[in-house]
């Protein structure tokens, strides 16, 4: 069979393809994955990409000339090249494949439940850890709204105690009815737990039996003239009630559903999810995929489906779609194998308050990609405006749209970091932003660590794009491997010469555009030049620039925070006698924090391994006693 349109070099490639399932990825020139696919026969799927005669949609046509190298990786069977599929792109965000916009962690409620007494927090990391995960939401906003409600109607642990039950007394949250005091003995971890369960059941929909138990337990507890209990369980249920209320009623029937509808936009979509749960819409989300251009409605639902449920806490036993999915069959089994009991994925065609919810979810998304499409075209605007006015104001040849910042970070010299921040047409590119660790630099010496951090970025460049001798084809991750339209170095003439002298190591004076930030009057100094540029006050290239400014002072600043706190734990403990490394290490996997070793008791400490009674007692004496 005859492959026109494979360039000469990939034909051994694909004349020698398993028939086997699994992945496939492609490659461009500079050996970026552009496209990942999975498919129950290698052989097959992919050759029918440079088959000329196939119906193939622009966008495809686009990627096979751009595909310079193919790879493959075998899996036992579909279901498997599924799961893998995901995680490639989750990995590599290829350019052309169906994926989420916003390649940020979502947030997730975490309910500890793996500890003895579970506390509930926020993560944008879900793990097999034994512990439940609610999510994902997209607004960490919504979370905190949530986790509001819920401490008002669940009074669960928020401090970092060693609950023991015999503290001599509770902290405020106990006073104030946010706590319910476990450690001074109010409850016990039966009942402790007993109130995370129903948690848990709320946070799922499962209202019902709670009400009616707390309805139980109010009465009983009355009867027995226990009036202070009874009345908190009488708060409890008013505020699960008014919860409840503005819960609407979809269906009579204990319906448990996802309902996902999109409207679609050139390149973008926008995807709706309602989440119906025992016959009330319990909340609505949305999420944006992008590379949907040309894409049919069916393939988009799929790539939606998968990469949603492969974050989802919860599958539902019903997924309701407007449409069919593609590979429908094998994504219904994966998400039943996922809930571990059957899962329904179905267009509602008979049923009047299913097509009415699809129809409803519908209605939403084409509303909200309306609103995101005004607000992108805005920002838009703005980021054009800002671009054109540095580059106007710098003498750029084009926009800088890719500008790098980097701003140094420390205490008095010690745990000093720089920080590295991109952004991409006038947007943060956190996937981009590095830390560098200061490994040459002793004591409050800014100029040299700036030169130390720009030398070790620029290096990554080199040996990713002109390997030498001893660095040959080094390979460096994709923040290092482009050159920056724009590097602002946070810091006035003097931080501008070290930026210039490193850059002329690198031979790059002529490629790399450089200016240097002075903090007090927003000066950009350019080199070779005696007199500053001032921006505008209200212009948009001003506001670029200090927020690309301050996000780097923001990061650095939070990653050199974080080792200063690591280095004064290991400090405080280093110095207890009997406490080396193994001791130290499990002290901290035990208890989590320092402030957790230095309230625990001395037997709570001998329930760690390697601990003694001298070596607790010399923990005590050192961290002293609460």
């Amino acid at each position: 069979m005859s492959l026109p349109l494979a360039k000469p070099h990939l034909l051994p490639a694909l004349d020698t393809l398993p028939t086997t399932p699994g992945c496939y990825l492609y490659r461009d020139a500079g050996g970026t994955v552009i496209y990942v696919g999975k498919a129950i026969n290698l052989r097959n799927r992919v050759r029918s990409y440079f088959q000329a005669g196939a119906n193939h949609t622009g966008k495809t046509r686009e990627l096979v000339r751009h595909i310079e190298q193919i790879e493959y990786i075998l899996q036992g069977s579909e279901l498997e090249a599924l799961l893998l599929e995901y995680n490639l792109i989750t990995q590599y965000k290829p350019k052309y494949n169906v994926r989420w916009k916003d390649d940020k962690a979502y947030p997730y409620i975490k309910v500890h439940t793996a500890e003895a007494f579970p506390k509930v927090t926020v993560t944008r990391r879900m793990e097999q850890d034994g512990n439940r995960y609610f999510g994902p939401y997209t607004s960490a906003w919504a979370v905190h709204q949530t986790l509001e409600v819920l401490r008002r109607i669940f009074s669960y642990l928020t401090c970092d105690r060693v609950i023991t039950g015999k503290d001599e007394r509770a902290c405020l949250y106990y006073d104030i009815k946010l706590c319910n005091a476990p450690c001074i003995g109010k409850v016990n971890q039966l009942e402790y737990r007993a109130m995370i369960d129903d948690l848990c059941r709320f946070l799922l929909g499962e209202t019902a039996e709670i009400t009616a138990r707390l309805r139980v337990q109010m009465e009983t507890a009355a009867e027995a003239l226990h009036f202070e209990q009874a009345a908190l369980y009488r708060d409890q249920l008013v505020a699960i009630e008014r919860v409840v209320e503005k819960q609407r009623v979809i269906s009579q029937t204990e319906l448990d559903s996802d309902v996902i509808a999109f409207a679609r936009d050139n390149d973008n979509a926008c995807v709706q999810v309602f989440f119906v749960r025992n016959g009330k819409l319990m909340g609505r989300d949305y999420f944006v995929l992008e590379g949907t251009a040309e894409e049919s409605d069916s393939d988009v639902l799929s790539a939606f489906i998968k990469q949603f449920y492969h974050q989802a806490a919860y599958v539902p036993s019903e997924v309701l779609l407007p449409s069919e999915a593609a590979e429908a069959s094998i994504i219904q089994q994966w998400l039943a194998d996922k809930r571990r009991d059957k899962v329904a994925l179905s267009v509602p065609n008979n049923d009047t308050t299913r097509q009415e919810l699809v129809s409803m979810a519908t209605d939403n998304a084409t509303t909200v990609l309306a609103g995101l499409r005004r607000q992108w075209e805005a920002d838009t605007h703005k980021q054009e405006t800002a671009l054109a006015e540095l580059q106007e104001a710098l003498g750029l040849s084009e926009p800088p749209n890719r500008i790098e910042c980097f701003d140094i970070s420390n205490t008095q010299g010690t745990n000093s970091v720089g920080a590295m921040v991109v952004f991409h047409q006038g947007t943060p590119a956190k996937a981009h932003y590095r830390h560098f660790n200061i490994k040459t630099v002793v004591g409050p010496n800014d100029f040299a660590s700036m030169e130390e951090v720009l030398t070790r970025r620029f290096q990554r460049w080199q040996d990713n794009n002109q390997p030498t001798k001893d660095s040959p084809g080094k390979k460096t991750d994709d923040s290092f491997a482009r050159l920056p339209d724009l590097l602002i170095i946070d810091g006035g003439k003097g931080q501008l010469g070290v930026a210039m002298r490193v850059l002329e190591q690198f031979g790059l004076t002529e490629r790399v555009p450089v200016v240097g930030l002075a903090k007090q009057e927003e000066e950009l100094f350019l080199p070779h030049r005696s007199v500053s540029i001032l921006l505008p006050r209200r212009s948009e290239g001003l506001y670029l620039v200090q927020r690309v400014r301050d996000e780097a002072h923001r990061f650095g600043l939070s990653h050199h925070r974080l080792r200063r706190s690591k280095a004064a734990t290991l400090s405080a403990l280093d110095a207890v006698p009997g406490i080396g490394p193994t001791r130290r290490k499990a002290l901290l996997k035990h208890f989590g924090s320092l402030e957790a070793i230095r309230l625990a008791s001395e037997s709570q400490l001998m329930q760690v391994r390697g601990i003694n009674l001298a070596v607790a007692k010399a923990v005590k004496d050192a961290l002293g006693h609460e």
